[in-house]
Formats: C-alpha cells, sequence, structure tokens
C-alpha cells in the first residue's frame, strides 16, 4: 500500500513538472477568439515585442501577418518589421537572413513609400557585417554597391543624410584597408608598390577622412625612391602632396614633418 501511494505521488509530481515545463517553453502567436482586425493584433503585438527586443517572438507575430494575411495593409511594414528584428538580432546568420528580408520587399514592393528604407536597411545588413581593416572586405564592398543603389534610386529621400553617413564609414573602413597594403609596402622600402596603392586611394576614394596619412606617405615614397634611385624629379612630384596635406588639415600628426619636407625641397630648388 506505501509503495503504491509513494508511486501515485511520483507519477503526480512528474506530471506537475512537465505541464510546468510546457507552461514555460517559447508560444506561438494565438489571437483571441472573435477577435476582430486579426491583422492588426498581429501587427500591434509584433511591434512591442520587438521594442522589448524580444526578437523571436516578435518575428512570430509578423511573420504570421506576412504569410496568411495577403491582403493587409500592414503586410509591407510587418514584412520590413521583419527584416528589423533580424538586424535588431545581429549575428552573421541574421543579418544574412535580413537582407532576405529586404530583396524581397524591394522585389514584391518596388514603388512603396518606404522601399527607401528598405534599400537602405540593405546596405545596413551589410554595414553590420563589416569587418576591420586587416581582415575580409568583401561585407563592405556589398555595403558600398547597396548604398550607391540607394543614392541613385532615392535622391530625395529623406534618408539621404544617414545614407551618406553609412556611404563614408563603409567607403573609410575599404580605404583604410588599402593604406595599410601601402603602409606595409612603405615599411618594406617597395616603393613602387605603396606609390600605386596610395595613388589609387586618392583616385578612389577622393574624401577618405585619414587622406592626410595616404599624403604623407605618398609624398615620402616618391621623395625616398627619388633619393634611393637619385631621380630629382619624383621629388618634385612629391611637393603638391605635401602642400595638400598642409592646405586640408590644420590639425595632422604629419603636418610638422610635410612642412619640414616643403622648406627643404623648396630651399633645395
Amino acid at each position: 500500500m506505501i509503495s503504491d501511494v509513494r508511486s501515485s505521488g511520483l507519477l503526480i509530481g512528474v506530471l506537475v513538472v512537465a505541464v510546468t515545463i510546457a507552461g514555460c517553453g517559447p508560444k506561438t502567436p494565438t489571437l483571441p477568439p472573435g477577435s476582430a482586425d486579426a491583422d492588426k493584433f498581429l501587427f500591434d503585438r509584433g511591434t512591442e515585442a520587438a521594442k522589448e527586443k524580444k526578437w523571436l517572438n516578435s518575428r512570430e507575430y509578423f511573420r504570421n501577418l506576412v504569410d496568411n494575411y495577403p491582403q493587409s495593409p500592414y503586410r509591407p511594414d510587418a514584412k520590413l518589421a521583419l527584416g528589423d528584428t533580424y538586424i535588431g538580432e545581429d549575428t552573421t546568420e541574421s543579418l544574412l537572413l535580413a537582407a532576405n528580408e529586404f530583396r524581397e520587399f524591394l522585389t514584391f514592393y518596388p514603388t512603396h513609400p518606404r522601399a527607401d528604407y528598405a534599400q537602405l536597411q540593405l546596405a545596413r545588413s551589410f554595414t553590420e557585417q563589416m569587418l576591420a581593416a586587416e581582415r575580409d572586405q568583401a561585407a563592405t564592398k556589398d555595403a558600398i554597391k547597396e548604398i550607391e543603389i540607394f543614392l541613385q534610386r532615392f535622391p530625395n529621400s529623406k534618408l539621404m543624410p544617414e545614407a551618406r553617413k553609412m556611404e563614408r564609414e563603409a567607403k573609410d573602413r575599404l580605404s583604410e584597408a588599402n593604406y595599410r597594403v601601402g603602409y606595409y609596402y612603405f615599411r618594406v622600402k617597395w616603393y613602387p608598390g605603396a606609390i600605386e596603392r596610395f595613388r589609387e586611394i586618392l583616385k578612389s576614394d577622393p574624401n577618405y577622412t585619414n587622406r592626410d596619412a595616404v599624403y604623407y606617405h605618398l609624398a615620402e615614397s616618391l621623395y625616398r625612391s627619388a633619393e634611393a634611385g637619385k631621380e630629382p624629379a619624383k621629388k618634385a612630384e612629391a611637393l603638391p602632396y605635401y602642400e595638400q596635406l598642409i592646405k586640408e588639415f590644420e590639425k595632422s600628426e604629419y603636418l610638422a614633418a610635410a612642412q619640414k619636407r616643403v622648406a627643404e625641397l623648396k630651399a633645395a630648388s
């Protein structure tokens, strides 16, 4: 008898634990019985969850709306919000999924009033994947490509200032990566390679934020190349880059050295 009682107690305990665990698990979004405007209900709940950064919960509401209410006026915004939840999650996998959502939006709604937002968020899904300058820059190049599409397609967008800021960030990252290659060539005294790389940066990205370093090391590469090869013409080529640095930058770690070189070259001419 005691054994039966214990067995029954144990069974009840297991059932209680099982029910408790089931109650704590993830819940799929369900609509309250008899609810009107179900699409609005899903959109509002998804938006609330997104504000609380409950990305998975939020996504379930938005996905339900997108998949089951094709005629809903909330569907385009829910599609965008899906992409935003993936960006909010900010993992490599989620950012790739975000890019897919925004691409699909632009395919389904190319003339939608928020198409500019979709294009900018598509670019953002790549800027968030950009790696440090010394690493692979494939995501940076993809980001620049998508930002350029935005600039071409939406020249009057209110999001233009944000797009320009993102463009500068991405281009700076790519130029910094190229600069580091040139600087390596400079350090190992392979001046032809350094000169080529620095000139390429100034041609492809003349507004590079740290171009003072490019001006200086390009000028120095020309100057030292002239010294090594006894080619005075290259010193003349160097002078305008020193002068450009002085003209454009009131503050630079290379300013004093550039001024010294300019004085030296002008005294020798």
